[in-house]
């Protein structure tokens, strides 16, 4: 698959995730939609590992650290989200998880010391947040605090993500190790820790028919195994900074496949802090320009779905 192809399916699977954990939840709970998401996405990377004769890293240490990213990038964020859209439309848990990049900076100018905040990443991040607050703004607040509490739990997954960016690049980045083989051992790691839990998990019993099924599947295979390997192909390909832009338009495959297919109803603020959303991660982040060289800039987040 060409790398365009490969950024439009990247945006979809992630964009779409989202509407597959709400078809998921109506029979499964959040605990058993993870259990299920990252059992299947770990089969679909074993399935490349094979194909491509790519190799386990051995190094204990190494499996120590990606625990900690599997943990921070996989188990939390992904039950945060799964119990999030019980009380939330998928296409808000969509617009949310779009805050990935301005939590990760936030994160990365506390932990990193080559990481400064100038006013173009300040005015990005004041943007970003300010898009937040409407998001949250009279409906959040009048929603309940269920409502309100979902939309915390969204912003505690992003925050999940910004951490694990920043560990990945500060510890596993540099060792320069192969995409495919990273993205494995990490969602590996992940499934066995569901697997582990599956006593706790197997109340109440799951309901599965043809839709929920076909949703697991594509959160699993699409959404979390495969997903991983097309972002890492297109990092290779075009430079950390044009991957990026999978992150304006995840939000927006989100919100589309919630009204189509789930019905839905947009309400003015969603768009609007959307649009702030996306201003703020320009302003900060920079917009996408041609690579010219050999990757060289930063590490930039990338956000998964």
């Amino acid at each position: 698959m060409r790398i365009g192809a490969q950024f439009v399916a990247l945006a979809c699977a992630w964009g779409s995730s989202f509407l597959f954990i709400k078809v998921a939840l109506d029979g499964l709970t959040p605990a058993q939609v993870v259990w299920g998401r990252l059992v299947l996405g770990a089969l679909a990377l074993c399935a490349v590992m094979a194909v491509t004769r790519s190799r386990i890293p051995r190094d204990p240490g190494l499996w120590l650290r990606l625990s900690v990213v599997s943990v921070l990038l996989c188990v939390v964020p992904f039950l945060l989200f799964s119990w999030a859209e019980q009380h939330l439309d998928s296409g808000m848990a969509s617009i949310l998880n779009a805050t990935t990049p301005l939590l990760t900076l936030a994160v990365s100018t506390a932990a990193l010391a080559d990481e400064r905040l100038d006013r173009r990443r300040t005015t990005g991040l004041l943007a970003g947040f300010a898009g937040v607050l409407v998001l949250i703004g009279p409906a959040g607040l009048t929603g309940g605090s269920g409502h309100l509490l979902a939309q915390l739990a969204c912003l505690g997954a992003t925050a999940c993500y910004g951490v694990a960016l920043v560990y990945l690049r500060r510890f596993i980045t540099p060792r320069g190790l192969p995409a495919v083989s990273v993205a494995f051992v990490q969602v590996s790691i992940g499934a066995v820790i569901m697997l582990a839990a599956t006593p706790w998990l197997a109340g109440p019993a799951p309901r599965v028919d043809a839709p929920i099924a076909l949703s697991m599947l594509a959160l699993g295979g699409l959404s979390t195994g495969l997903a991983y390997l097309w972002n890492n192909n297109i990092v290779q390909a075009w430079g950390a900074v044009n991957a990026s832009a999978v992150t304006y338009l995840t939000p927006v495959v989100g919100v589309t496949a919630g009204v189509l297919l789930l019905g839905e109803r947009l309400s003015w603020n969603q768009p609007l802090g959307a649009a702030l959303i996306i201003a703020g991660i320009m302003a900060a982040h920079g917009t996408p320009r041609p690579v010219a060289a050999p990757e060289a800039e930063r590490e930039k987040e990338r956000v998964p779905g």
